[in-house]
């Protein structure tokens, strides 16, 4: 499968584009690639798809925000969504086209000009380990949601008279205006409920237990929202389903502190070990591993292990581990001990002598990031 395109890339636009702009762009191809304009012409329609992809996002401030920092990964499309469908486009954008196509976007696939009802979406949080997030994981989750019931049947809107709209004549002091809005007995859809089973609702439906696969991609973090098109609540008059949200919470890890791709592991030695010099096994996102500890090492140092940490949400490789060596100070000792350590504080040797080759943690720290 080919990778997907950068939204602002689809549109034409660079990231500084205002609202106005975004809608601009957007109208411009979808005029230009709309299926009645092209019809049997499968590229102008994955076009025409690429771009009200293109536009839900960067014409939605919260979603635009999440695209910005995190890329597709942070969007429904990286997380395992399908691409938009038909009745997505026609249902959420159709206000921004006004008379374009005979006066209803998207023709006759709205049923002379009623319109498709998506149904609402569902948000969810998952928890994730740090060993999940290293590696992106696929979990299944029960979901109570809507579901169109079995049985229902449908009938013209008695209102509307199936058109989805409800046209008014108010009398203004420059004459008689004709205003239209979206009917409210069957929200535009332009149908409503013939016949339906008990366990169903006014608009057809009924509440059912699912479970759902998600997919997680690997460096997700605390907070990150991913969508999976199509598996929210259905929509109301056999309309579309909405969207299941998905918000990563991450549980602590019991050694290891995150720090954006980075972990960090304070590692505690003895003083022998920093003396004589020795390999200490230390835990890591893929297990335990062995670190040398040179002779002489001081407290305070940090040893880098490359590409131990985190890989990157958007693809940019991987994070490092950083292990801070802490030397542990004994708080009780016995008799033949405090005489062997007297004997040793007498050694020259052993008297402090700091200077540059024994840098303090935060010149360690500014010395390893430059």
């Amino acid at each position: 499968m080919s990778q997907k395109r950068d939204y602002y890339e689809v549109l034409g636009l660079s990231k500084s584009a205002s609202e106005s702009e975004i809608k601009k762009a957007y109208r411009k191809l979808a005029l230009k690639y709309h299926p009645d304009k092209n019809p049997d012409d499968e590229s102008a329609e994955e076009r025409f798809k690429e771009a009200a992809e293109a536009y839900e996002v960067l014409s939605n401030g919260e979603k635009k925000a999440r695209y910005d920092q995190y890329g597709h990964a942070g969007m429904g499309q990286g997380f395992g969504g399908g691409g938009m469908n038909m009745d997505d486009i026609f249902s959420q954008f159709g206000d921004i086209f006004g008379g374009a196509f005979g006066g209803s976007f998207g023709g006759s696939r709205g049923g002379g000009g009623s319109r498709v009802v998506k149904g609402s979406n569902l948000r969810v949080k998952m928890k994730m380990t740090l060993e999940d997030i290293a590696d992106g994981v696929k979990k299944k989750i029960k979901v109570n949601k809507l579901v169109n019931a079995e049985g229902v049947t449908f009938k013209t809107c008695s209102t509307c008279k199936g058109s989805g709209r409800i046209t008014r004549m108010a009398q203004t002091f420059i004459g008689a205006m004709q205003t239209q809005s979206v009917c409210n007995i069957c929200q535009g859809a332009g149908k409503m409920i013939d016949k339906r089973p008990a366990d169903a609702d006014q608009n057809g439906l009924k509440r059912q237990e699912e479970v759902i696969e998600i997919e997680i991609p690997a460096g997700v973090e605390e907070g990150m929202q991913l969508n999976v098109r199509g598996k929210g609540n259905a929509g109301p008059f056999n309309g579309v389903p909405g969207d299941l949200m998905v918000v990563i919470e991450e549980v602590e890890h019991a050694d290891l502190k995150r720090d954006g791709d980075n972990v960090h592991y304070e590692a505690f030695v003895s003083f022998m070990d920093v003396v004589l010099g020795e390999s200490v096994e230390i835990p890591t996102l893929s297990g335990k591993v062995k670190i040398k500890i040179d002779p002489g090492t001081q407290s305070g140092k940090v040893l880098r292990l490359r590409g131990k940490g985190l890989p990157n949400v958007q693809g940019y490789g991987s994070g490092d581990l950083f292990a801070h060596i802490n030397v542990w100070t004994p708080t009780k000792i016995s008799k033949d001990e405090k005489e062997l350590i007297e004997k040793l504080k007498e050694s020259e040797n052993f008297q402090p002598k700091a200077g540059d080759k024994d840098k303090g943690f935060f010149k360690q720290m500014r010395d390893m990031f430059s």
